[in-house]
């Protein structure tokens, strides 16, 4: 069966509200983590991950940084507006260099009582002490989101710091509640580095810098990506099959020199920390495939390329494919987007083990361990819902190898 055929009420299970963690541990690499390898499930915990992973294993993680993307404005009649930031509104301009952008910046945005805005300026001080404000001034509607216009007094703050001021984290909708002051370091990884996510990679939650060097201890190679988490994450599945359902687009930037670590590295077993990390990392292959059949989109993989585009050129063939264009065009790293969608039906073509949390039923991230562990995803699940993990993002995680 094609992915498109795939109908959504086939992947969902009974996740009772009491297995949602609403807080993390206040030991990340104390979580429990489900290890399923050939058919076979067992239970340890992430400190443990240097004595469970082999000797050769190359981990990829993705260390975007979750942005405070929640803005919240009053009104001088009392009345809040909320400003949700997803994207750049200029596609041609990257999320970092958006980020770094000084005094005005034109962004996509949800807006949350947008019918008690009906035209003028919102205004934030973005200091008691200063007279200095963060504006917000609504450019044109679109059919899922608004333009909107942010421009401020301080030249010297980049936007990425307005929001680090001003913003707060986006926790999931799922969690019910409120952002604390806490959750501003506990749902961001320890290696965050890169500005532009609205959501935590949350496979990475449970990292610690000790779990880090301790894997580094066993030579245990790792390196990142970027993929900046898109509020496209928790978007539902309402189509009857996948055919019908948009997947979210996401921006992506890789290294010229990760491309050429993973180049060297592809005989080793290589474990994505994340559906992020799997989402970008299986994204490589298909532009390198797309340079090979010289088409000029090469930078954007579609939803169902994939399953449409030549399937018989090898890993290595497709990693040199951009590692050689890049170093033509004189360019250090790969700047993409990817909306692809991996699928029951979907061969990885990279990625030999996938680490991520447990996810929500009907999502297209069951799908994706779907893909990786075949119909044993049910196993996995009620296993995990009998054995006592923690659900979504705040909860445990799985090693799952390829089936």
């Amino acid at each position: 069966m094609h992915p498109k055929q795939l109908s959504i009420k086939d992947f969902t299970y009974e996740l009772p509200e009491e297995k949602i963690a609403r807080f993390p541990l206040r030991k990340r690499d104390e979580s429990k983590l489900l290890v399923y390898k050939d058919g076979i499930i067992t239970d340890d915990i992430y400190a443990n991950l240097p004595l469970i992973l082999p000797q050769k294993s190359f981990l990829v993680f993705n260390n975007t940084k979750v942005v405070e993307a929640r803005l919240l404005f009053e009104k001088q009649t009392g009345s809040s507006i909320e400003l949700f930031c997803l994207e750049p509104a200029d596609e041609y301009l990257d999320i970092t260099s958006a980020m770094l952008q000084k005094q005005k910046v034109l962004w996509k945005c949800l807006i949350g009582g947008a019918k008690k805005w009906k035209d003028g300026l919102l205004k934030k001080a973005i200091s008691v002490h200063h007279n200095q404000f963060l504006y917000a001034r609504k450019v044109e509607k679109r059919n899922d989101y608004f333009i909107i216009e942010f421009s401020w007094d301080n030249a010297d703050l980049s936007f990425a710091e307005m929001l680090h001021l001003l913003g707060h984290i986006p926790l999931p909708p799922y969690l019910n509640r409120t952002a604390e002051e806490k959750d501003k370091e506990t749902y961001q990884t320890v290696y965050a580095k890169q500005d532009g996510s609205v959501a935590a990679p949350t496979a990475g939650l449970h990292f610690t810098k000790t779990l880090l060097q301790n894997l580094k201890n066993k030579n245990i190679r790792s390196s990142f990506v970027t993929l900046h988490v898109g509020a496209g994450t928790f978007k539902p599945v309402k189509a009857d099959t996948m055919q019908e359902h948009e997947m979210h687009a996401e921006s992506i930037e890789v290294s010229l020199s990760f491309l050429e670590e993973l180049l060297n590295n592809i005989s080793e077993k290589i474990i994505v920390v994340g559906t992020t990390s799997m989402r970008t990392v299986e994204s490589l292959y298909w532009m390198g495939v797309k340079i090979l059949a010289k088409k000029t989109d090469f930078i954007m993989v579609s939803q169902w390329e994939p399953y449409e585009l030549p399937q018989h050129f090898s890993v290595a063939e497709s990693l040199k494919a951009i590692i050689n264009l890049l170093k033509r065009n004189k360019e250090t790293k790969l700047l993409a987007r990817t909306q692809i969608i991996i699928a029951p039906g979907y061969k990885l073509k990279i990625v030999d083990a996938l680490m991520t949390n447990f996810h929500q039923p009907k999502s297209t991230l069951l799908l994706l361990v779907a893909a990786v562990v075949g119909q044993d995803w049910k196993r996995v699940y009620q296993y995990a819902l009998h054995a006592d993990f923690r659900f979504l993002s705040y909860g445990d995680g799985s090693l799952l190898w390829k089936n």
